[in-house]
């Protein structure tokens, strides 16, 4: 078995595109390893976006146009200790800081056996819209996730990879996910 193609924000465009969905371009044949995550993108992305709920954007591959993953995004906001915000240099008087979350991200299980990186540069990609954001229509200091754990162990350690870091003010440990931050600007 050959080894999956690496893919990192400066190539990603010479096998995907990104874009918005829409009823034009939804893709049932979308399938990944978790079924809650293919029932939204099919059944309830659409409405989460009329419902100005979540934006959904989903990365298709150039050649055939399918989905290789999808993203939903949404506005936040998230509390920080004391040590919290002194550790992201932030002399702010107001525990609440705002962010841009990312409520869904899943990669398909078809392009994540011929592609690695896919996950790494969906993150990249929030990361560059919610920094836009800033730039023209809102502030949001961090990007957030609920880490699923429930469904998979190891996310967890994908998003420190990327370099999330836990919440402790949100921490539970009878939860089904754990809240993390990613610094926009550090």
């Amino acid at each position: 078995m050959s080894s999956p193609n690496q893919i990192t924000p400066a190539n990603i465009g010479a096998y995907f595109f990104m874009e918005k969905l829409s009823p034009q371009n939804v893709n049932e044949g979308f399938c990944c390893f978790i079924e809650e995550y293919n029932e939204y993108l099919l059944r309830d992305a659409l409405r989460s976006h009329t419902d100005h709920v979540a934006l959904t954007w989903v990365l298709r591959e150039r050649d055939g146009g399918k989905i290789a993953a999808y993203m939903a995004l949404i506005a936040d906001a998230i509390k920080l200790s004391f040590s919290e915000k002194e550790l992201h240099n932030l002399d702010y008087p107001f525990k609440t800081i705002p962010a841009m979350k990312i409520a869904k991200l899943a990669v398909s299980a078809v392009f994540r056996e011929k592609f690695s990186g896919i996950g790494t540069s969906m993150i990249f990609a929030a990361h560059c819209i919610a920094r836009s954001c800033n730039d023209h229509y809102f502030a949001a200091r961090f990007l957030t996730v609920d880490a699923d754990i429930e469904h998979d162990e190891g996310v967890l350690s994908f998003y420190q990879k990327t370099g999330f870091l836990q919440n402790a003010e949100l921490y539970n440990k009878n939860r089904k996910t754990i809240s993390m931050r990613l610094d926009l600007y550090s």
